[in-house]
């Protein structure tokens, strides 16, 4: 290919084309000498000043003539162009673009845009955005340079498009693989978490760690006391509109304190908390949402009771007995292929299980690990017993909550509590006389909130009395689940 013209000591470069780049100057109209002055000769004298050792160009200007060019500083006459391709030629000032100019700009293309590939993935829209900018911003900076001080021809618009293609695109992947995420999430939460535990995912589903980790959760079961007797006694849509009305609000109130539903048993429901989401307050979250479900429960007795009496049925009033233990637990995605839920394992779980089993033995309507108590150790709480459940070799302290801090700052309650773990004292030294004494002020302490327990209690002690067990320590061996 030819890159360059001589003439005389004149060189001219030109690109493989054969084509040089003209470098326009300003346009002035005086540089122009209008036809009638040439035909007046009174301009003769005026008109020899201007074109005295002067290259002329004779053409018109006229537009009704068609010989206007676009060129980079407006419409010109075509003899304007010849014109300034003189003069660069003279001046030895000419503009240049260069072979490995085209390839620069293939490269700037190929390496940003494959930086904007991968980094799409892991910088938000903002940031793209920003960089799209700067990168585009330099490639129009690095024309201007090029062009003010080597006279050197950078395309920075077909780079800069297409890098801002690339940005666009790289855009809606991100938002297409954010909405699949989003819809990912939903579907698998959307019935088990509250509308704004749902939104918190949605925003930001990185922080759905799928396919399984070990963490602290606070578990939680329910289970309603007698379902056989009150399920004997009705239809099975009656049944069923029954569980609705039972694990309806149950469940409302779950996801209100930022809980998870893991699953439904039949009347039963099992729930945990700091997970999916990490929530630093999970124990007291679902210790508050079991004081909340006691209750609920009397809207809902109120409802069945005056069914009840329209039907002539006895009345068995709802009461939920409720389980919860924190400790560290397997939490994710569990199943098969074709089926798997959200769930949690461990012993942990089997405990809070195990707890919930013993509320009926124990006549409260909520028992927590020692582990969970520690972490609510402000609500109003009482220490049950130390016992080791069916399963484990293992005793554990259970405790159950009867309100929450502003209770447990009640003198009521104090004085009540004194008592209370003064007999528990006793009865674990094995001295049962005495602890058998104190029980009977503290039920009086209780104002009926845990009479059963306190009769349980008496009970064991009368029967220790009498049998006095050999190598006592305190601990009591549940045969039942």
């Amino acid at each position: 290919p030819i890159f360059e013209i001589i003439v005389g000591n004149k060189s001219i470069p030109i690109d493989v084309g054969g084509e040089i780049w003209i470098h326009f100057q300003t346009h002035y109209q005086d540089r122009y000498i209008p036809a009638y002055q040439v035909l007046d000769e009174t301009f003769e004298d005026a008109i020899k000043s201007k074109i005295e050792n002067k290259i002329i160009y004779i053409a018109s200007s006229a537009e009704g003539l068609k010989d206007l060019r676009a060129t980079p500083i407006g419409l010109l006459p075509g003899v304007e162009v010849h014109a300034n391709a003189t003069e660069q030629m003279m001046d030895q000032t000419f503009l240049t673009r260069p072979l490995i100019v085209k390839e620069i700009e293939n490269y700037y293309i190929l390496i940003f845009g494959l930086l904007f590939i991968l980094c799409a993935s892991f910088l938000s829209l903002n940031w793209l955005l920003a960089f799209t900018g700067v990168v585009t911003g330099g490639a129009f900076y690095a024309s201007y340079a090029a062009f003010m001080e080597q006279g050197v021809l950078i395309d920075p618009v077909y780079p800069s498009l297409s890098i801002i293609i690339v940005f666009v695109l790289a855009a809606l992947l991100k938002y297409v693989r954010s909405e699949a995420e989003r819809k990912q999430v939903r579907e698998a939460f959307g019935l088990y978490v509250s509308p704004d535990f749902m939104k918190e995912l949605t925003a930001n589903p990185k922080k759905l760690k799928l396919g399984g980790e070990t963490k602290e959760l606070s578990v939680m079961f329910t289970d309603i006391r007698s379902f056989t007797s009150i399920s004997e006694e009705l239809s099975p849509e009656e049944l069923i509109q029954l569980m609705n009305d039972f694990l309806t609000p149950m469940s409302d109130l779950v996801m209100q304190n930022r809980g998870t539903i893991d699953k439904y048993m039949g009347d039963a429901m099992m729930a945990f908390w700091n997970a999916p989401l990490d929530d630093k307050n999970h124990a007291r979250h679902a210790c508050l949402t079991a004081l909340e479900m006691n209750k609920a429960l009397t809207p809902i007795n109120e409802k069945v009771k005056r069914q009840c009496e329209r039907e002539g049925r006895p009345f068995i009033p709802l009461l939920a007995g409720i389980g919860i233990n924190t400790g560290t637990c397997s939490v994710g995605n569990m199943g098969s292929k074709q089926r798997f839920a959200y769930s949690a394992l461990g012993d942990t779980v089997n405990l809070a299980s195990r707890l919930e089993g013993q509320t009926k033995q124990y006549g409260v309507n909520i028992l927590i690990g020692e582990d969970t108590a520690k972490l609510v150790s402000d609500f109003a709480m009482l220490e049950l017993d130390l016992i080791q459940v069916k399963g484990r070799h293992e005793a554990i302290r259970i405790y159950t909550i009867v309100g929450d801090e502003e209770r447990a700052q009640h003198p009521h309650f104090k004085s009540w509590k004194k008592e209370h773990d003064e007999m528990l004292a006793a009865y674990r030294a094995g001295r049962f006389i005495e602890a058998e004494n104190i029980l009977l002020h503290a039920k009086e302490r209780s104002r009926l909130d845990m009479v059963d327990y306190y009769v349980m209690m008496m009970t064991r002690i009368e029967k220790f009395q009498k049998q006095n067990p050999d190598h006592w320590t305190g601990v009591y061996v549940a045969d039942a689940k």
